[in-house]
């Protein structure tokens, strides 16, 4: 297929959110609306591909910064056509097809793109215009045909007889019109409308007059949706996960309560894992084979290697763990956490910015932080790194086949020798050699007849 450009409109301010954030900012399966756009656009591998922006150009620009996009600003915010007049300036020189999207049409596919563009070239005609069918169409504009079925023109709602109200076939705002064309086109059209802008719709009669323009229907009007509203927006993220969830089961990926999952647009998951209820997979979130994530887990921002097991109620953000570990349950790895293979991480545990050598465990109610554990290192319950002096972060550096007994401090900066042995109930203040036992604690007394007396006491 014959390359295209694009540009899509993403200027407005979407008042209809009573947000101070630009509406395409607004985020849908933990990316924001425009970012959905952008996905299905760069599967076409566009010639050209402009974003015009205008309410808070900059937050928008920046957040959605990528090599390839030629951003255009709408200074002064005069409708949709003056905003694809403002996109002009980046087409000099470029002829052929341009696609014309808004960035509030999150479900848009390159499937539905490449479809609507091989029906542009088969009909040849200087402009068409992709449709649905809605079951409540008030609020768009309605595409108008003749007793032959051929498209004759778009009515908006207000301008519309009580037959044409009753057309179920709208337009969605997406069209593919000849580069050519189009620049004599916008300059014809005038802001002869209550709101004083200039409508890219006006430019659909001209086309017609000057040899023609078509309507392509499109029956899945779900994935030609908009965004008007956060009711509108709850809608389509709904739609989104149940369609997004099934594309991950037809390659393999098991969901034992799909409905009851929340999984990123840019999550991966690899085939043969098993997805347990209410489980979140947020952004960044990299799942290998064979893994099993149970109920209540919170994955973000991490990579978990295959046949790895996250137990429930564990918390993840910022972590690389390599194959075959065990985490959890009720277990926190906040980020710089790094797990080699075959780590077991056990109940109520905190990890941060550390990692971990192959085979090593540690299984209950410890923090470690800000160190380095060797390989075939064991840690009792309850032991704690102590990292923070009140003003800086310190290390500690534990070596590999160190035996750590439960309740155990260390107050770093310190450095465990490989092979030595950490007695239970051990502050540890200074480095502890290779090899040796390391043990603080106060000897242990008794107080015969303790019992006797301070019951006689209480009497």
């Amino acid at each position: 297929m014959n390359r295209c450009s694009v540009v899509i409109l993403a200027a407005g301010q979407g008042t209809r959110m009573r947000s101070g954030l630009p509406k395409v900012l607004h985020a849908l399966a933990g990316r924001p609306l425009l970012w959905h756009i952008l996905e299905a656009v760069r599967g076409l591998a566009p010639e050209r591909l402009v974003v015009v922006t205008g309410f808070q150009a900059e937050a928008v620009e920046q957040t959605l910064a990528a090599p390839g996009i030629h951003w255009v600003r709408q200074t002064e915010r005069k409708g949709t056509g003056h905003a694809v007049q403002c996109a002009l300036s980046a087409l000099q020189g470029l002829s052929g097809e341009l696609l014309i999207l808004n960035g509030d049409h999150p479900l848009i596919t390159t499937a539905i793109l490449e479809s609507l563009l091989l029906h542009h070239r088969t009909q040849g005609q200087p402009l068409t215009l992709l449709s649905t069918f809605l079951d409540n169409p008030a609020g768009y504009g309605r595409v108008v045909r003749d007793d032959a079925g051929a498209f004759v023109r778009i009515v908006e709602e207000k301008d519309a007889t009580d037959a044409e109200r009753r057309i179920r076939e709208v337009n969605t705002g997406i069209y593919c019109v000849s580069l050519d064309r189009l620049p004599g086109w916008l300059a014809g059209i005038a802001p002869h409308n209550a709101q004083n802008e200039y409508y890219l719709t006006d430019i659909v009669p001209m086309a017609i007059a000057a040899g023609g323009a078509s309507a392509w229907p499109f029956e899945d009007s779900v994935a030609l949706s908009g965004v008007n509203d956060r009711v509108q927006l709850a809608a389509l993220e709904r739609a989104f996960r149940d369609r997004h969830i099934v594309s991950w089961m037809e390659r393999g990926v098991t969901f034992v309560d799909p409905a009851s999952c929340w999984v990123a647009a840019d999550a991966q998951i690899g085939a043969d894992t098993i997805i347990e209820p209410n489980v979140i997979l947020g952004p960044g979130s990299v799942i290998g084979e064979w893994c099993v994530i149970s109920s209540f887990c919170h994955i973000q921002e991490s990579v978990i290697g295959s046949e790895s097991r996250i137990l429930p109620f564990s918390h993840l953000e910022g972590v690389e763990i390599e194959a075959e570990c065990v985490i959890g349950p009720y277990a926190r790895l906040r980020p710089g956490v790094r797990l080699a293979r075959k780590v077991k991480v056990g109940n109520f545990c905190e990890i941060k910015k550390s990692t971990i050598g192959i085979g090593s465990k540690i299984n209950h109610l410890s923090y470690i932080g800000d160190a380095q554990v060797g390989s075939g290192v064991n840690v009792g319950a309850g032991t704690i790194t102590c990292n923070y002096d009140g003003v800086h972060k310190h290390r500690t550096v534990i070596g590999d086949h160190v035996f750590v007994g439960s309740d155990v401090q260390f107050v770093a900066p310190v450095q465990i020798g490989v092979g030595a042995t950490i007695g239970a109930g051990t502050t540890v203040t200074k480095d502890v050699p290779a090899d040796s036992l390391a043990i603080s604690r106060a000897h242990q007394t008794h107080v015969m007849g303790w019992s006797e007396k301070r019951n006689k006491h209480r009497s």
